[in-house]
């Protein structure tokens, strides 16, 4: 017998045979032993991991949903104030992740770092239901409505705040967890990885189904303290579904700070300002060893953008004298080819920020549209306005199967390539059909606030005109999503480096939470720029005094803008080689 690398061999028998054995992408079980294909993997652990998913969302949706009716009738704020305050608690839901993938990447891996996380997450949970339920602690309401002390206050938003922390280990990592279900050097593998991601997004929205049906109507009929009780326990059995799935996953070993080895790349880069870079690119330094030096991660063929990084890997004579090199000094291709993944990548994560503003309205703008409507189904019951999300969801998961089963062939077809659609034109055409969500928006509050006109109801708490008049708007919504937001998961991850793609799933996630900001400075420069001179202003807190059909008409302008640049910025954009691995 011989040893090759770490593998026990038998003499005479075939190395290729023992590669049908085990995975080759780098993968181990949580025992850290090498993850055997037939018993690890693949669909059989997914089925854990999007149970998780569904009730981690359904817990997360459940709360954040009606968040903005909470904040305005039990902590008594005002339309902006709340609907800020939902924006930018919602923002650093999505701005956290930058936390915890660095975590992920770098130190505990993606699996114990969704587990650490999902603590803080279940405390944050207990404590709002505890908040929203539990005398001096809840505020106290009356006839006059209700009044809440600054202790009160401060509880509720250390709780938002707790649940933004953990769910920044969870959000980030449990996407590309799934992915690395499915080995990327085994192609029937890889090709079952881009529906894993449909059917991902797809759990998403039945947890959102439920939170935004069942959830909201608990919420506004029976009380807040079930309301935000039901989604704590959910969390704890996404918890339970996560944890029972551990001897099925594949895990991919933490590999030191990306941050670090991306910073390699540029002073090393700065040191040889003055080095040439050799015409032949096959003499840049890169190790001989079939593998790459980053743990985790497999060789990445050179590309010619940004070439001033490339001098980062040239050998100069100094360097070949040493007996040791240092990173600082001289960069593997690999290494190189990184840093350059990442810096191509922002162009495209930017131009997701105003489609996440478009979609952060949900939370709040149409929620406000919605209060101002005929809420009633039939003569007795009433519809939250916040549940008119349910057809956002309703749309996902109608359009996802879609995607998969109808348009996806049909594409295939026309454009002879593997997927339908490269990831770039999905993402592009979710944008296009986000743009016609907000005219559908704005064109619906001009409707609204022409009926006001016409029969003096400026006044009235709510017009009669129904609410089901906004499920277009967010059924728009919910399509561009499929599109859009099922794009960028596939996009970050399959684009990343191997070794950083928690990060760059967060990166993927910090899109919403700029979005949100985005949002909320919109919102908040709207309202005083407009609120001049005794003006109510596009956004008063009667919003049959305002004008929010011009604020979704904004909206409108930003994302056709935000289209141009897009289409541009995707030609510009080189996709990333794998060494001796078919990119895609």
């Amino acid at each position: 017998m011989c040893r090759v690398g770490e593998r026990l061999i038998i003499e005479n028998e075939d190395p290729m045979a023992y590669d049908d054995i085990y995975t080759g992408d780098g993968t181990v079980t949580i025992k850290n032993e090498r993850a055997v294909k037939s018993k690890t993997g693949n669909w059989r652990a997914c089925p854990f991991i999007l149970g998780n998913e569904c009730c981690e969302r359904l817990a997360y949706y459940g709360m954040s949903t009606n968040l903005v009716n909470y904040l305005e009738d039990r902590l008594n704020q005002g339309n902006v104030r709340a609907s800020t305050n939902v924006s930018n608690w919602s923002g650093t839901c999505y701005a956290t992740p930058l936390l915890g993938a660095f975590l992920a990447d770098a130190y505990f891996g993606r699996y114990w770092t969704i587990a650490g996380f999902s603590i803080i997450y279940i405390a944050g949970m207990s404590l709002l239901t505890l908040s929203a339920s539990v005398n001096g602690l809840k505020p106290h309401c009356d006839a006059d409505g209700c009044h809440p002390t600054s202790t009160q206050t401060a509880v509720t938003f250390v709780a938002l705040y707790l649940i933004a922390l953990g769910t920044g280990g969870i959000k980030p990592c449990v996407s590309s967890f799934g992915a690395d279900q499915f080995d990327e050097t085994d192609l029937k593998e890889n090709k079952r990885k881009s529906s894993f991601f449909n059917w991902f997004y797809l759990s998403i929205n039945f947890g959102a189904l439920i939170a935004s049906s069942a959830l909201v109507y608990i919420q506004m009929n029976v009380g807040w303290g079930w309301g935000f009780g039901v989604p704590a326990v959910a969390m704890a059995i996404a918890v339970c579904f996560f944890f029972s799935g551990s001897p099925l996953y594949r895990v991919q070993k933490p590999s030191g700070s990306p941050l670090v080895r991306l910073f390699q790349v540029v002073i090393a880069s700065f040191r040889k300002i003055n080095v040439k870079v050799p015409s032949d690119k096959s003499l840049l330094y890169e190790t001989t060893d079939a593998e790459s030096q980053i743990v985790g991660s497999r060789k990445l063929e050179h590309t010619d953008k940004f070439r001033f990084l490339d001098k980062a890997a040239v050998e100069t004579d100094t360097d070949l004298n040493k007996s040791e090199i240092s990173p600082w000094k001289l960069c593997t291709v690999t290494q190189v080819e990184e840093l350059k993944s990442i810096i191509r990548l922002f162009p495209v994560w930017a131009t997701g920020i105003v489609f996440a503003a478009v979609y952060s309205q949900m939370s709040t703008m149409f929620v406000l549209q919605g209060n101002t409507m005929d809420q009633h189904i039939g003569s007795t019951f009433k519809i939250p306005s916040a549940s008119l999300s349910l057809f956002d969801t309703l749309s996902v998961i109608f359009w996802t199967p879609v995607y998969e089963r109808i348009i996806i062939p049909i594409a295939r077809r026309r454009t002879h390539h593997e997927r339908g659609f490269t990831q770039l034109q999905r993402m592009g055409i979710g944008l296009v059909i986000s743009l016609f969500a907000m005219m559908a928006a704005a064109t619906l509050e001009v409707v609204r606030l022409d009926y006001v006109k016409k029969h003096n109801l400026y006044d009235e708490e709510t017009i009669p005109i129904t609410i089901f008049w906004q499920v277009p708007q967010y059924f728009l919504i919910g399509c561009a999503e499929v599109f859009t937001f099922v794009g960028q998961l596939e996009f970050f991850y399959d684009q990343a480096p191997d070794a950083m793609r928690s990060l760059c799933s967060a990166l993927c996630l910090t899109t919403i939470a700029l979005g949100n900001y985005l949002s909320t400075a919109l919102v908040t420069v709207v309202a005083k720029m407009t609120a001049k001179n005794g003006k109510p202003g596009w956004i008063a807190d009667n919003l049959n005094e305002g004008h929010l059909d011009y604020f979704y008409a904004l909206l409108a302008v930003l994302s056709l803008l935000n289209l141009i640049v897009y289409v541009f910025i995707a030609k510009w954009y080189t996709y990333k080689k794998v060494r001796n691995y078919p990119a895609v």
